[in-house]
Parts: C-alpha cells; structure tokens; sequence
C-alpha cells in the first residue's frame, strides 16, 4: 500500500470512528474540505505540518497516520 493511501485510509478510519463528517473535520482541523477529500483519497501528498494539524484534529500522535495494519483492515472492511 502507497504511502498516500495508507494515510487517506487512516485519515478516514480515525475520523469515522469519531462520526465526524468531512465538513466538520475541515471545519475542526482549518484544511479545506476538498483537501481533507484529496488526503482521504489518497491523491494529495500532504505537508508534515498538515499532517500534524490532522493528527492534532483527530487526537491522535502523526505516527497512527502511518500505520499500515490498521489502514489494511479498515480498507478490507469498506472494500466488502
């Protein structure tokens, strides 16, 4: 899995599991709802500080971003 996606799946994971919708997120964050889409994706290639301001949103450390186990098994669930 591409780095990029692997974020995007996180990203989306994380935010699900709160119920925050792309809006609110965008909203929570200050990054355009159209970006957070881009990132979620996995078609934007963020900044470290933007990735930092996610995490921040999110309340989670940059380094859950990365983690690919959990990006796998979200994006196998969706996939289904």
């Amino acid at each position: 899995m591409e780095i990029r996606e692997r974020i995007g799946w996180n990203v989306r994971r994380l935010r699900a599991e709160r119920e925050v919708t792309q809006e609110d997120f965008a909203t929570d964050s200050g990054i355009d709802r159209g970006y957070i889409s881009g990132v979620e994706r996995g078609v934007r290639n963020p900044s470290v500080l933007v990735l930092e301001r996610i995490a921040n949103a999110l309340g989670v450390d940059v380094s859950v971003l990365f983690d690919e186990a959990k990006a796998k098994a979200f994006s196998a669930r969706r996939q289904r």
